[in-house]
């Protein structure tokens, strides 16, 4: 099976640089990327799955319908289905992310025959994370060189006052 199309899953709480640093790069290899956010309420987060998905929306309108924002929960082996591709995107930062999402490709391969790509965000944006970006703005920091103008803005509002 040739595709063209990939979905690169995540919590995005929020989108940050790094990710839209790895969909600009997927899209020099796939014709369309499907951006999978998910519900993921274990991991608690600050964004609603609606804000998340606004979010990213607003961040990839540049690319138009090459990039597809939706949100998902489940297995995302389920999901990928809809799309009929059996190719997801991962980006990994450090060797401690590498193993975590090793084990989770190993058993998406195990549950449907799906494959994971491994992608690092460019070597300027290596050290971003959701987590890193929350801290900083939640004390009132500069995060304009991690998110999209549109992001900082969501995250002075929902922040505002809570330092």
């Amino acid at each position: 099976m040739i595709t063209r199309i990939c979905v690169y899953p995540g919590t995005f709480d929020p989108v940050h640089l790094g990710h839209l640093d790895i969909v600009k790069r997927a899209l020099n290899i796939f014709e369309t990327v499907v951006v999978a956010i998910a519900e993921n309420p274990k991991k608690k987060p600050v964004f609603t799955i609606d804000e998340r998905v606004d979010m990213f929306r607003e961040s990839v309108k540049e690319y138009g319908d090459r990039v597809i924002v939706e949100p998902f929960c489940g297995l995302l082996v389920d999901f990928v289905k809809k799309y009929d591709t059996k190719i997801i995107i991962r980006g990994v930062r450090l060797f401690t992310d590498f193993e975590y999402e090793l084990q989770i490709a190993m058993t998406n391969y195990k549950l449907d025959g799906v494959e994971t790509f491994f992608m690092m965000p460019s070597q300027e944006l290596i050290h971003i994370s959701s987590t890193i970006v929350k801290d900083v703005a939640f004390h009132n920091g500069d995060v304009s060189n991690m998110v999209s103008p549109y992001v900082a803005e969501k995250l002075k509002e929902k922040f505002d006052g809570k330092d």
